[in-house]
């Protein structure tokens, strides 16, 4: 790209972005704003703004650039929008999200944006989790686990708690370590069910050990939870889907199906492509 071609490019960039925020201004305008968007908060757009983040997740895992763009935008939506209510209260403004975040991945980057070589992977992860946890030391967190958000999704939050864990030497030595745990927190929940009355806090709590174990296992064996489980739903998914197809094309609703009917077609599913 030509250096004209560059300063275009950025100049499109900008202008598109204060476009956004110059809209948004006006949908927020205390007398001729849309009353909607007047009345929300922080808080109350919290829950698009997590929607629109498994959007953009949803494009990607799809792979339609239309769509990724398009959910990327509703995302920067949501951006800017907390943004603008931050301005009005006086606190920052979108510039000052800017800036922040260019400060923050200059200094995680000093082997980019300084003299401070590093000459592998390992070694830049190595250097991002120091950088990291000094941060956090600077806002107060001092306890190894502290900085993990407690409104991360459970499986995410899992796996963040027992790298942090790991990294101090509180882990498991290997996977079959873990399955060895994991046999021990089955038996736990099989003997809570089997009580002549079994405490549904109790059944919680052992199926949560059980889960927590789950995600131990996966990371020991370098398998991303998350994205597993992900797998695992579009596999039940297509499978289940077709289960019901085949209950359509006999003219019959799943709930006339009897579970064996049901169990042939679930295996049949197995080996479609």
């Amino acid at each position: 790209m030509s250096p004209q071609q560059n300063i275009r490019q950025k100049t499109d960039m900008a202008t598109a972005v204060m476009t956004l925020v110059d809209i948004m201004q006006k949908l927020r305008d205390p007398e001729q704003g849309c009353p909607w968007d007047i009345e929300q908060t922080h808080e109350s757009i919290v829950p698009y703004t997590i929607e629109e983040a498994y959007e953009v997740a949803d494009a990607v895992a799809n792979g339609n650039p239309d769509d990724i763009r398009d959910e990327l935008g509703d995302l920067l939506l949501q951006i800017v929008f907390q943004s603008q209510i931050a301005s009005e209260g006086g606190r920052f403004d979108l510039t000052d999200v800017a800036n922040s975040i260019c400060q923050k991945m200059i200094n995680r980057h000093p082997h980019i944006f300084t003299a401070n070589a590093v000459d592998s992977t390992a070694a830049v992860r190595e250097q991002w989790e120091d950088i990291k946890s000094r941060e956090r030391a600077s806002k107060g967190e001092t306890r190894i686990l502290d900085g993990i958000a407690t409104t991360l999704p459970a499986v995410m939050q899992a796996l963040k708690l027992q790298n942090r864990a790991a990294r101090v030497g509180f882990d498991w030595p290997d996977a079959r370590s873990v399955l060895d745990k994991m046999r021990e927190e089955t038996q736990e929940l099989e003997d809570e069910i089997n009580a002549s009355s079994p405490n549904p806090s109790a059944l919680e709590d052992e199926c949560g050990d059980i889960l927590f174990v789950a995600v131990n296992l996966a990371r020991k064996l370098g398998v991303d939870p998350e994205q597993a489980l992900a797998s695992t739903n579009r596999k039940f998914r297509k499978r289940f889907n077709h289960i019901e197809d085949q209950a359509n094309n006999q003219n019959m609703s799943l709930n006339e199906c009897s579970l064996d009917d049901m169990e042939q077609w679930w295996q049949n599913a197995k080996t479609l492509p």
